[in-house]
């Protein structure tokens, strides 16, 4: 409002407008505006510095700017889904006009259209304040940029991944270099971060990389079932951060720009030959960071984290977790499946035969689960081509098998009398190899079922008496009703078979 008063005084004591134009820097357009707007006030100057700037400034309005047409404002409605279309592979700036023009013949060329849009994409956002509860959020990440180890006889070198974590409240920062981004080397940083804070967060915000998402959602991401059972371990909630929303998780951003000034650049000038010579570097150069007094304040990271944010972590559990490696198969009819990792075979109950099961699998152990449910637990076993089997998973039919064994045949026989437990016993000793001895015994044994176990016990006598031992003979008495044969045997007429030696014999 000033320059306007100094515009009508000059322009009241007669000043030309060119010599005002250079003692005011003013444009010509806008001071022949206020002199047309003083000279329809139909004011004198004196009464118009009388006015307050407020009643001035409504007098002489501001130029108004430049209208926005119709085919502008259509364009900068596109604005917002064409910026999320640049983020997709391969979409370009010249991409969107082509198809902007194709959809719009009359809309603006390339040279417009990239102007608009520079103009559109400098606008000023608004960001939020964010207060951050002590013990309620620990965000992680990975650095963009590597670092490398050298192999000490080839001097190649070969980069590794750095892990970066950092807790809300207090800005404490955890820094890792690991081999890789892979679930392996993933949850065993996360599991250390937890380990060098001594406590547990309420949540554990990450990006969205395979390792820890499975399947990216706005609302319900999915996330990967080990860090999912990582996180059921530590008693903690995995939340992801939206896709393409980095200040979803601006402290480890932040901590990420950071550590490349206060750790990468003091290690900068050194060679590592093994990652723990590497990471021995990383902590040293981390704690000065956590221990360095905070710009305008009066504590350090480390200080903050131990007065205000230390008590609010969870505590950590008595086992730290064992990371389990995922894989499905489906049961073959066998019961048992291949570990393809060392190459060996678990049972599994028969009742899944043809069913597919996921196999979580740690140095220790092997489980198998289905819908949700464990079906078996073993111990891992890296003996390649061998079989891991537990009784109770086999079919009725085969327990029975796995259980033949000599005692257990006299077992069964005892139970129904010590003659024919006398019989079969003979029956073992005299085959040469148990498979024989184990079918005579099946097949002797099984008469017990068909005819019962008096008539089987006197057949077993009978047998006995002959000095007869096989499957045949008690067959033969049983079928010909000899058991049942009051005579005391002198008078009983011998079966006739080429094998029968017949009582004489052991005279």
């Amino acid at each position: 409002m000033s320059n306007i008063r100094h515009i009508l005084r000059l322009h009241t004591q007669r000043i030309g407008n060119f010599d005002i134009m250079k003692q005011t820097g003013i444009p010509r357009s806008i001071l022949r505006k206020h002199i047309k707007d003083f000279k329809s006030s139909g004011l004198s100057f004196e009464e118009i510095n009388e006015l307050s700037d407020k009643d001035l400034e409504e007098l002489f309005p501001k130029p108004e700017g430049r209208q926005i047409d119709a085919r502008q404002q259509k364009l900068l409605s596109l604005f917002p889904s064409m910026e999320r279309e640049l983020k997709r592979k391969g979409v370009t700036r010249k991409t969107l006009w082509e198809e902007y023009i194709k959809n719009n013949p009359a809309g603006y060329g390339n040279c417009r259209f990239n102007q608009l849009f520079a103009q559109w994409k400098s606008r000023p956002v608004p960001i939020m304040h964010k207060e951050h509860i002590a013990g309620d959020k620990m965000y992680i990440d990975f650095a963009g940029q590597k670092l490398t180890i050298t192999d000490e006889l080839t001097g190649a070198t070969k980069n590794v991944e750095v892990f970066v974590a950092i807790l809300g409240a207090s800005q404490l920062t955890y820094v890792e270099a690991v081999m890789s981004q892979r679930k392996e080397d993933f949850i065993p940083a996360c599991e250390n971060a937890l380990q060098f804070y001594g406590g547990v967060p309420g949540a554990i915000v990450c990006d969205n990389l395979r390792s820890a998402v499975k399947r990216t959602s706005r609302y319900e991401p999915s996330i990967n079932e080990t860090f999912a059972d990582f996180a059921e371990h530590y008693n903690t909630a995995i939340v992801p951060a939206r896709k393409y929303q980095p200040t979803d998780k601006a402290p480890v951003e932040i901590a990420v720009r950071i550590s490349y000034t206060r750790i990468y650049a003091k290690i900068r000038d050194q060679k590592f030959y093994t990652l723990e010579a590497l990471n021995n570097a990383i902590w040293g150069a981390l704690d000065e960071h956590n221990n360095q007094v905070l710009t305008g304040k009066e504590w350090s990271r480390r200080q903050k984290f131990n007065n205000m944010e230390k008590a609010a972590l969870l505590a950590l559990p008595f086992l730290r977790y064992e990371f389990k490696k995922l894989t499905y198969t489906t049961v073959p009819k066998n019961c048992h499946i291949s570990l393809s990792a060392d190459k060996h075979y678990y049972s599994v109950p028969y009742q899944f035969i043809g069913k597919k099961i996921k196999i979580m699998y740690s140095n220790e152990k092997v489980e198998m689960y289905y819908h949700y449910e464990r079906i078996a637990l073993h111990q891992r076993d890296r003996a390649p081509y061998k079989y891991t089997t537990v009784y109770e998973h086999l079919s009725p039919a085969h327990r029975f098998v796995v259980e033949l064994t000599s005692e257990r045949f006299l077992a069964l026989a005892g139970d129904i009398h010590s003659d024919v437990r006398l019989y079969i016993s003979v029956i073992l000793e005299s085959q040469r190899h148990r498979d024989q001895a184990y079918r005579l015994c099946i097949g002797v044994l099984g008469f017990a079922k068909k005819v019962g176990n008096e008539r089987l016990i006197k057949a077993c006598q009978r047998a006995t008496s002959f000095g007869t031992y096989s499957y045949r003979i008690i067959k033969k008495i049983l079928e010909q009703g000899l058991d049942m044969d009051k005579d005391d045997g002198e008078n009983l007429k011998m079966p006739e078979h080429n094998n029968i030696r017949g009582r004489d014999y052991y005279q």
